[in-house]
């Protein structure tokens, strides 16, 4: 069993940067792909970036390559989502997401454990 449990939001003038947080639980935690993934209000949850077992196997969606960066400590059993740049339309709530393995998927139903999500709030 894995518990995933995010940080880091908040409310950030557009511009702007805030760097969520995804804290697990488990001995295992370098051996999972980790993701983020994020749900505006009337909106399908969408997938933002995905890590595999080192930081040099990233993806990225086109709506925020050259914006975000994901990395994970694999010490500290957690993974990051720096943004940078950040718009209006990037407010969402923002989770976490782990799948076992190294394979590195975009779809929502690839990974088996969530977070509780963070809110993030860009203002124009």
């Amino acid at each position: 069993q894995v518990q995933l449990v995010e940080s880091g939001g908040g409310l950030v003038q557009a511009g702007g940067s805030l760097r969520l947080s995804c804290a697990t639980s488990g001995r295992t935690f370098s051996v999972y792909a980790m993701a983020w993934f994020r749900q505006a209000p009337g909106k399908e949850r969408e997938f933002v970036a995905v890590v595999g077992w080192s930081d040099s196997d990233t993806y990225y969606s086109d709506s925020v390559k050259g914006r975000f960066t994901i990395s994970r400590d694999n010490a500290k059993n957690t993974i990051y989502l720096q943004m940078n740049s950040l718009k209006p339309e990037d407010t969402a709530v923002y989770y976490c997401a782990a799948r076992w393995g190294s394979v590195l998927t975009t779809k929502k139903d690839g990974y088996n454990y969530w977070g509780q999500g963070t809110q993030v709030t860009v203002s124009s």
